[in-house]
């Protein structure tokens, strides 16, 4: 029984790192726009990038009531906030990937939209720009990295492994959290040079 257990637990696995590197692959061509697009697109296009925040935003407020559901034992609310939190993750890739493959790329400082920086925009946020790099690089980074972290966790949590579940967790639930606060604030520090349309 324990080897058929560790042979399943060997694809579920293999499943999810497979489906971490599609994902990946994905938003990296939507992201570099090398698929072709149209060039008149619905005007709801632009409203995904906020709709992208509060998905993160809403995921950060379950994840914080899961972990007061499980420090209570409360199991049965953890799970559902869990589920709940993973399904508006998934939300939010869909999202995101929409997003990132019809409007054109955003940047920082680029306060008249025409997507080059002059030298007065440059200068304008020369102090925040290192920051804004430095969260933005750490919060793709991170959502990268633990995809599968909250993948296998969901799997241990549902297949009742509870052990396993807890040692992974101890590293998972701070960075999903993480990723989820930092979509929040990336958000609101490149909002104001989104070209609405």
């Amino acid at each position: 029984m324990s080897f058929l257990a560790n042979k399943n637990e060997k694809t579920v696995k293999l499943i999810i790192y497979i489906t971490t590197i599609a994902v990946c692959a994905l938003v990296v061509v939507l992201n570099q726009k090398w698929l072709p697009h149209p060039d008149v697109f619905p005007s709801f296009i632009y409203k995904l990038p906020m709709v992208n925040a509060f998905l993160n935003g809403t995921c950060c407020v379950l994840l914080l009531c899961s972990l007061v559901a499980i420090k209570q034992k409360n199991i049965l609310l953890h799970k559902r906030l869990n589920l709940t939190a993973f399904t508006l993750s998934a939300l939010f890739l869909l999202s995101y990937v929409t997003a990132h493959y019809f409007i054109p790329d955003t940047k920082y400082g680029d306060l008249n939209h025409d997507g080059i920086m002059s030298a007065d925009e440059s200068a304008l946020v020369s102090g925040s720009k290192p920051f804004y790099i430095i969260l933005l690089l750490s919060h793709i980074f991170l959502a990268v990295a633990v995809l599968p972290m909250i993948l296998i966790s969901f799997y241990y949590g549902l297949t009742d492994q509870r052990d396993k579940h807890r040692k992974l967790v101890r590293y998972s639930y701070p960075v999903w959290l993480y990723v989820t606060v930092t979509g929040v604030v990336v958000y609101i520090l490149i909002s104001p040079y989104y070209n609405y349309q």
